[in-house]
This record gives structure tokens, C-alpha cells and sequence, in this order.
């Protein structure tokens, strides 16, 4: 891995799904960019319009989670929250190739396709669409991490399950990604919410003694080539 590109629904969803990675990359030297796609405060408010203090502060606390984890700034996208379902595919299509046309990632990171969230499910497709694998394409690896409270949700039979097959040892950034959910305290749970830090911590270690070290994080290899 060279350039790493996290895709996410919204703020708060790369440090559960792959906070740890990231701070492990950065702390290798590699570049670690961040863009997300819906407002993540819309779906709050009957107009579905995003209200315009949650939303500074949403992407306040992004902006203070990605530099704990050593990544670079992140950009936002506007589309509306836990309405991706309502935008044409292509739109946000088109919106993740500008994100790869600017970026040059060899990796990303984004969500599994069988989420209970629909904007998880849609940006997993986007990505998806956006990295065919045609010649010259910079992406080489596509792996899908799991959320908390939106991946274990889903119910058996509506999606595909997450099944992980590649595991990133996150015993030395754990204490990071902790602290990086922090920054997001308005969306932390108390236990035994997965969305709670004892709840985050569990999981990694759950992870980690599935294939015999302290901590990890788990994904799902898309596509992979040399």
C-alpha cells in the first residue's frame, strides 16, 4: 500500500470501521486521505435538511478524529443523510472518480455491501462501480471493513454477512482509534451499545484473538492484484 483512500457513508464511520488501520498506515509513512459522502446529521431533522451547527460540528469532530489517527484533512460531501437511496447511483459515481482522479489511491477502504444502513450499502456500490478494473485504473486493492451497530444489524438472509478474510493487527494504534471515536461523543453509546467505547475495544480484541494477536480489525477483500 502506497496512497490510501477511506470512503465513508459519514463522519465517524472510518474510525469504527478502520480507524486502527489508518493510524497504522499513517505511522508507516503512507499517505491516508479521507472523504466522505452524505451530510451524517440530515436524517436528524424532519426536513431533512442538516442543521447547520450539528453539521460544524460533525466535521469539527472529523477533522480532530482524522488527525489523531495521523490521516490527512478530510473532504465532505453533501449528500442528504440516510438518503443516498433518494440520488442517482451515478451522481455519487461520479462524485468517488473525482475523489480517485485526485487522490491516485492503490487501496481503499470502504463499507460492506450488506450493512443495514442504505447509504452504506449504496457508497458500497459506488466504490464498487467507480473502481472497474479497467487499465490504467490506480486502484489495486478494495477491502470493506465492518460498523458497528450497522454491519452485526442486519438480519440473516437480507444481505450477504460479513465474512472477514484479511485482518490488519491494530494492537499498537488501538489506544487511537479509541481516541478517535471520542472526538465523536455525540455519537457514542453507553454500554453495551457496539457504538460505545467498551463496545469498540471488544470487538478489536474479539478480532484480534480470532486469528491469535491483542487487536484487530477485520475486512473483507474485494479485489486484490499485484
Amino acid at each position: 500500500m502506497k496512497s490510501i483512500l477511506v470512503i465513508a457513508a459519514h463522519p465517524d464511520d472510518e474510525t469504527l470501521g478502520c480507524g486502527g488501520t489508518m493510524a497504522r498506515l499513517a505511522q508507516e509513512g503512507k499517505a491516508v486521505h479521507v472523504a466522505y459522502v452524505a451530510d451524517g446529521v440530515g436524517s436528524r431533522i424532519p426536513t431533512g435538511l442538516p442543521d447547520q451547527q450539528a453539521l460544524a460540528a460533525r466535521r469539527l469532530a472529523a477533522a480532530n478524529a482524522c488527525t489523531v489517527l495521523g490521516a490527512q484533512l478530510p473532504r465532505f460531501g453533501d449528500y442528504p443523510d440516510n438518503r443516498l437511496d433518494s440520488v442517482p447511483l451515478l451522481e455519487v459515481v461520479q462524485y468517488i472518480e473525482a475523489l480517485i482522479c485526485d487522490h491516485r489511491p492503490d487501496t481503499i477502504f470502504t463499507h460492506h455491501c450488506g450493512d443495514l444502513n442504505i447509504d452504506h450499502q449504496l457508497v458500497h456500490k459506488a466504490v464498487g462501480t467507480a473502481c472497474r478494473p479497467q487499465a490504467g485504473h490506480p486502484v489495486t486493492t478494495l477491502l470493506f471493513f465492518e460498523t458497528p451497530s450497522s454491519t452485526e444489524w442486519q438480519t440473516p438472509g437480507d444481505a450477504p454477512a460479513f465474512t472477514p478474510n484479511w485482518f490488519v493487527d491494530i494492537t499498537d494504534t488501538l489506544d487511537l482509534k479509541i481516541q478517535a471515536a471520542q472526538c465523536y461523543e455525540s455519537e457514542l453509546r453507553p454500554w453495551p451499545h457496539p457504538r460505545s467505547v467498551q463496545g469498540i475495544e471488544h470487538l478489536a480484541r474479539w478480532r484480534g484473538a480470532t486469528v491469535g494477536v491483542d487487536a484487530t480489525e477485520a475486512f473483507m477483500l474485494g479485489r486484490y492484484r499485484t
